[in-house]
């Protein structure tokens, strides 16, 4: 996989498919990207569990938080890795303990260990490194438009009205 650049189709068959993302990283101060980040995934409908020893057993926006993956209730589809590069790969081998192996490893913004991404590769897992899911999925849903973006995604999809009077576009197919 180039991990340069990543094809529409790869990020969006990701982004479909999982389900349960442990964000390891995740952090409860309200102006940190990983707190903004879990609280829009999990506001897309993503089983969020945040990773974060410091804060294990107490809640992030009202999500339990776990002091390690290992501690993660069930199975994990996608780990996302808010720390450092050097860092990442030490939760890249943490991650690939996990049974069943989750099926995906996000790095996100400036986080990239091609070493780590080449391990979890030759075990099957699928990597995306240097990008932020909270971006991609408004980029492909249409949402990061809204804010006068250019997305490079041309969609007639309407919005869907999403409780409490919100609009929101989906990656997900009606």
């Amino acid at each position: 996989m180039n991990h340069d650049s990543y094809p529409d189709a790869y990020i969006r068959g990701i982004l479909g498919a999982v389900k349960t993302i442990a964000m390891v990283g995740a952090s409860a101060n309200q102006a940190r990207p990983s707190y903004f980040v879990l609280k829009y995934l999990a506001g897309r409908g993503y089983n969020m569990l945040p990773i974060n020893p410091g804060l294990a057993g107490g809640t992030i926006d009202r999500i339990k938080v776990y002091g390690s993956l290992a501690e993660a209730p069930g199975p994990i589809d996608m780990v996302d890795i808010f720390r450092n590069s050097e860092a990442a790969g030490a939760v890249v081998d943490e991650a690939l303990t996990l049974v069943p192996l989750p099926s995906v490893i996000w790095m996100q913004l400036s986080v990239r260990n091609d070493a780590a991404a080449a391990r979890a590769e030759a075990r099957g897992v699928k990597v995306v490194m240097n990008r932020c899911p909270k971006i991609e999925y408004g980029r492909l849903s249409g949402e990061i438009g809204w804010t006068g973006v250019n997305s490079r995604v041309i969609s007639a999809k309407k919005p869907v009205l999403a409780g409490a009077g919100f609009q929101r576009l989906t990656i997900k197919p009606k």
